[in-house]
């Protein structure tokens, strides 16, 4: 029997039916956004964790729990982030 592949977005879809699976991922979708940004905008600048976490004054540890969103970062470790990173942070209550 082989085994189907299935995507990440058909695996999310057929979860998102769950209405208690769906609202966990509503609540940690803040975390999950600022987790895949963090991880893009590092990996197109060539960075890794380590290099970041030394750029911001911290350490590689740090870098992988918020690239995890196993942690909720303070706004103070955001703005060194930003700064390393040469991006805007930008929060929008809608």
């Amino acid at each position: 029997m082989k085994n189907k592949m299935i995507s990440f977005q058909d695996d999310l879809k057929e979860r998102l039916k769950d209405p208690e699976f769906k609202k966990k991922w509503a609540e940690s979708e803040v975390e999950y956004l600022l987790a895949k940004q963090l991880i893009d905008v590092r990996l197109a600048k060539q960075l890794s964790q380590r290099q970041l976490a030394v750029k911001v004054k911290t350490t590689q540890a740090v870098i992988s729990r918020l690239e995890t969103a196993a942690a909720n970062p303070s706004l103070s470790l955001l703005k060194r982030l930003s700064f390393a990173l040469d991006k805007k942070i930008l929060i929008k209550l809608g």
